[in-house]
């Protein structure tokens, strides 16, 4: 699983003009399944990304969590995190999972985070939406749930 995170002021997601999801405070979150993800790779970016100290403190140091602050998220499904440009010019998605596999992992996803007290919108899972992000700062991380498997380069 690879997510996009991105910490915001604000953010929304419309289809054909209708906002179906919007928060303030928190981060937008592109997310992305592939073939072999599991239950356990939602876990692990659910628990990161609720827990990982990107805003700001008193101080202006990034040392407080999305629960610390109460911030809310916007998950957007995302196949395209999952485009392989490696060949030609045309991304190749098949690195991407289907949707009878990629929605029921992202709808896991939300529940996991709903489940720490993080307050969740989404989009529309297969639909083509347009989504407004105020990145704050900017502040944007990437997470992929496989690097968790691999060991740390000194």
């Amino acid at each position: 699983m690879r997510a996009v995170i991105q910490r915001v002021s604000e953010g929304s997601v419309s289809i054909e003009g209708k906002i179906i999801g919007e928060i303030n405070q928190g981060l937008v979150i592109l997310l992305g399944v592939t073939h072999d993800d599991t239950r356990e790779d939602a876990d692990y970016l659910s628990e990161k990304i609720a827990n990982l100290r990107i805003f700001n403190d008193d101080a202006g140091k990034m040392n407080r969590s999305l629960l610390d602050v109460n911030g809310a998220v916007l998950a957007i499904s995302q196949f395209t995190l999952y485009g392989n440009t490696r060949k030609g010019r045309r991304p190749s998605f098949i690195e991407a999972a289907p949707p009878d596999i990629a929605d029921p992992l992202y709808e896991y996803f939300m529940a996991n985070l709903r489940e720490k007290g993080v307050v969740v919108e989404k989009g529309q899972f297969g639909a083509m939406m347009q989504v407004k992000i105020f990145n704050d700062g900017p502040v944007t991380i990437l997470l992929d749930s496989q690097e968790r498997h691999q060991p740390r380069r000194s």
